[in-house]
């Protein structure tokens, strides 16, 4: 649940929601009468849209500021509101001329704007990677970045590798393996993955990544200009043999990977792996980058320790973000390396973006030395195992077929086998039109998927949505000609 230890900070959003919805219908009814008037036509007055719209008469104010700033209306001291004797007139864009300029489209993965897409409100969402909006601690960060806004510092330039402490703390999830220095804040995992892309690789060059991996990791590798080469991995995580033939057989010096819950199969590297993985790198002379993205979305057992804590010589580059674990708007991770590595990740992240901003770094460090972090992450376990429990009861019971590759011990989503034959794009589709958004499995695979499946999150619906997601599938599922179980 939301934390409430700050009642006033959700009160305050609702206020502010409140008005800028009261301001849109005041915009709404100037614009309609300022159509109906024509030029030089006189408007309601402000009384008048008080009245009407039951609104405060500064909400009447602002909208008739942005109108006359349009262009729309014109406001005559002491004689109220007219419709502007000249209305702007649109004009119709000829943007044809961008397609030759810009030549041909560059490489990358059209899946990665369909999964971020905003579901409307009639759809269920089942394909997305956040936490549902109760489970985010949205009071508690309203009330850190309220603090966070008031130090003088917040607004300050600070160093371009990121806060001192906050870097700290990030090095110390990483199980001891880093020190702050090591470590680079950056905005979001995202953005860390691009920067590690660039400062390790260059264009031309080979990505190792796990089969199925995340979908967001291979666009961004391609949109470099890499070439992505996918080894299998099963329920033990990526298969080490495989990747020493990957390497072999490539020349690649870098692989991504997701050890802890992967996305979108939820595989933890096994004990045996881990070790051979590290031996694998240390034959080959390559770097492991560890997206360690669903640390903190335990549902059963204690997680192992990060790869990078069992790495002594720096094959291991550290990725770690909040945005999962608390909001999507919380848009603060970091990435770490040491020795030339890691002097590499901070110059490339310096050519982006200078730094990130002071005041969301310190509302990371508010809310995380706070007692409602502590509180968030002992919330969220039973809540995603409440979750977890209720797709997977709804599947067996109304979708038997569709089998889940392995049970998620932690983690957002579950990766689901479809019958030999089924298009997954089709059901997807099916799906849609039924009232639920799922994702196709074939945009998580760097190369042709062995078998169709789909990933289904768990972790952005309560339970009762959930089950009612399960039956539109059912439905979806029986239109394009998948048995009945």
């Amino acid at each position: 649940m939301p934390d409430v230890t700050r009642p006033g900070a959700v009160t305050l959003s609702l206020t502010l929601m409140n008005e800028d919805n009261a301001e849109q219908g005041v915009i709404r009814l100037l614009r309609a009468a300022a159509h109906t008037a024509g030029p030089g036509g006189r408007l309601p007055s402000v009384r008048t849209i008080m009245a009407e719209l039951r609104v405060s008469p500064v909400t009447v104010q602002h909208a008739m500021r942005r109108l006359t700033a349009e262009g729309v209306i014109e406001v005559r001291a002491s004689k109220g509101a007219y419709a502007a004797t000249r209305q702007p007139a649109p004009e119709v864009p000829d943007l044809e001329w961008q397609s030759v300029a810009l030549g041909a489209k560059p490489p990358g993965d059209e899946s990665l704007p369909d999964l971020l897409a905003m579901p409307g409100p009639e759809m269920v969402p089942m394909s997305g990677g956040y936490l549902d909006p109760e489970l985010q601690p949205v009071a508690a960060l309203g009330a850190a970045l309220g603090r966070a806004s008031r130090r003088p510092e917040a607004w300050a330039r600070g160093p371009v590798e990121g806060r001192e402490e906050l870097r700290a703390w990030f090095a110390r999830q990483a199980g001891g393996a880093f020190r702050a220095g090591d470590m680079v804040v950056c905005p979001g995992g995202q953005a860390a993955l691009s920067t590690a892309f660039r400062a390790l690789t260059a264009p031309g060059d080979t990505l190792l990544v796990e089969a199925p991996t995340y979908l967001g990791a291979i666009a961004t590798a391609r949109s470099g200009g890499l070439r992505v080469v996918a080894v299998p991995a099963d329920a033990d995580g990526v298969r080490p043999d495989l990747l020493a033939a990957a390497f072999a057989h490539t020349g690649a010096k870098v692989f991504y990977c997701q050890p802890l819950y992967a996305n979108p199969h939820g595989a933890v590297l096994s004990r045996e792996r881990r070790l051979e993985v590290l031996a694998v790198l240390a034959e080959h002379g390559a770097f492991l980058i560890e997206d360690d993205f669903a640390r903190d979305l335990v549902i059963d057992g204690a997680p192992p320790p990060p790869l990078a804590a069992d790495d002594v010589h720096g094959h291991v580059i550290y990725l770690r973000s909040l945005t999962k674990t608390a909001a999507p708007g919380l848009r603060v991770a970091a990435i770490g390396a040491r020795g030339a590595a890691g002097a590499r990740l901070r110059t490339a992240r310096v050519l982006d973006d200078f730094f990130v901003a002071g005041p969301l770094q310190l509302a990371a460090l508010e809310f995380l030395s706070s007692p409602a972090w502590q509180r968030h992450l002992k919330s969220l376990r039973p809540a995603l195992k409440a979750r977890r429990d209720a797709l997977l009861s709804a599947l067996a019971t109304e979708l038997p077929q569709l089998r889940p590759v392995t049970i998620p011990t932690g983690g957002m989503q579950a990766w689901v086998r479809l019958p030999d034959g089924v298009d997954d794009l089709a059901l997807t589709s099916a799906a849609a039109a039924h009232g639920v958004v799922v994702s196709p499995g074939r945009g998580w695979y760097a190369a042709d998927p062995p078998a169709p499946h789909l990933r289904l999150t768990f972790a952005g619906a309560p339970p009762e949505v959930l089950i009612d997601g399960v039956r539109r599938l059912a439905d979806a599922a029986a239109a394009v000609g998948i048995p009945a179980g």
